[in-house]
């Protein structure tokens, strides 16, 4: 059962579990746009792609992703999923830890936010 959604520049995220200690996104990237470049300080996150193709910043390197790949991504990490595909690019992501929404530090934003 979908509890939130939100569109987004690069895509959309929508919210199916949301309990304490984790919460459970599908994300959509639309093709040619990336997420900000960030961080957490109160979760780590774990990605499984389902559709497409990605190239993921993870700290000082740049994993590649297709469907069935999945990497994790621990507090403090600086990561950041770029679709440079024809077709989107779908993935599950399950946080762990404290799952708040503002827990994100941009360091690098293509939409100018902050």
């Amino acid at each position: 059962m979908l509890l939130d959604a939100d569109n987004r520049p690069w895509g959309r995220w929508e919210e199916y579990l949301n309990e304490p200690g984790y919460r459970v996104k599908r994300i959509v990237v639309h093709p040619g746009q990336r997420l900000s470049l960030q961080k957490h300080e109160h979760r780590k996150e774990h990605w499984v792609a389902v559709q497409g193709a990605a190239e993921v910043t993870l700290n000082d390197e740049i994993v590649e992703m297709e469907v069935g790949d999945a990497v994790v991504i621990d507090i403090g990490d600086v990561h950041r999923v770029t679709n440079p595909n024809d077709e989107p690019f779908v993935f599950i992501e399950t946080q762990l830890g404290l799952c708040l929404e503002d827990d994100i530090i941009r360091l690098e934003d293509d939409y100018g936010r902050s």
